[in-house]
């Protein structure tokens, strides 16, 4: 009973530390990668892909609310790109354009949904590889990465489409084509990255092998 209330309690401090880390990914400068597409890349789905790696897919639906709320917070008060800030909140308006409750679907369960898959796929990997870890923290990081980029895309298509490229004056699939090269990818990777280094050593803080 006390070695499974000290890990409990470990895992609660875990997830508040990656809680802390996915705000600043949020609010702060640190969380942007250089992107050449409409949307900014950012680091935001790291904490999410940990969180659900590490703590399983209910911690990880729970960082990807998170997520989801904090990028809320940041599209409707300090957009980073004001021009298609509407798709991602319905509290703000560009001209005759306005977001509306696609905006929180869109906002949210990619998110969520990346959580989700990422905990689960790596609870299936896990069992099917054992001794392959790091192919593991890979495949799901790339997986839950791509899981909100296509999400968020197939939102805003499906929501926005023609008023999304009428905004950003392109072809919707070829706004959309742009963003997964230049945001959706570099992403995908640099989550691989930065996954597969992180998750091996926290794993055996967390008494999880």
């Amino acid at each position: 009973m006390k070695k499974a209330n000290s890990l409990s309690t470990r895992n609660l401090v875990l997830l508040g530390l990656l809680t802390a880390i996915e705000a600043i990914f949020c609010f702060t400068p640190l969380g942007s990668l250089p992107a050449l597409g409409p949307i900014v890349a950012t680091l935001m789905m790291i904490p999410v892909i940990i969180t659900a790696i590490i703590l399983g897919p209910k911690a990880g639906t729970l960082m990807g609310f998170f997520a989801g709320f904090f990028s809320f917070l940041v599209w409707t008060f300090t957009p980073p790109s004001p021009l298609v800030a509407f798709v991602f909140t319905p509290f703000y308006q560009l001209g005759s354009f306005s977001g509306n409750l696609g905006s929180i679907v869109i906002c949210f369960a990619p998110r969520i949904l990346a959580g989700t898959l990422t905990g689960l796929l790596y609870k299936g990997l896990s069992k099917s590889m054992p001794t392959k870890n790091v192919l593991c923290f890979s495949i799901s990081a790339v997986t839950g990465s791509l899981v909100n980029t296509f999400g968020v895309l197939g939102g805003i298509a499906l929501f926005f489409g023609n008023q999304y490229a009428e905004v950003l004056g392109g072809a919707l699939l070829l706004l959309i084509g742009t963003t997964i090269l230049t945001s959706g990818i570099p992403e995908a990777i640099v989550a691989a990255i930065i996954s597969s280094a992180v998750c091996k050593p926290l794993k055996m803080l967390t008494g999880k092998k």
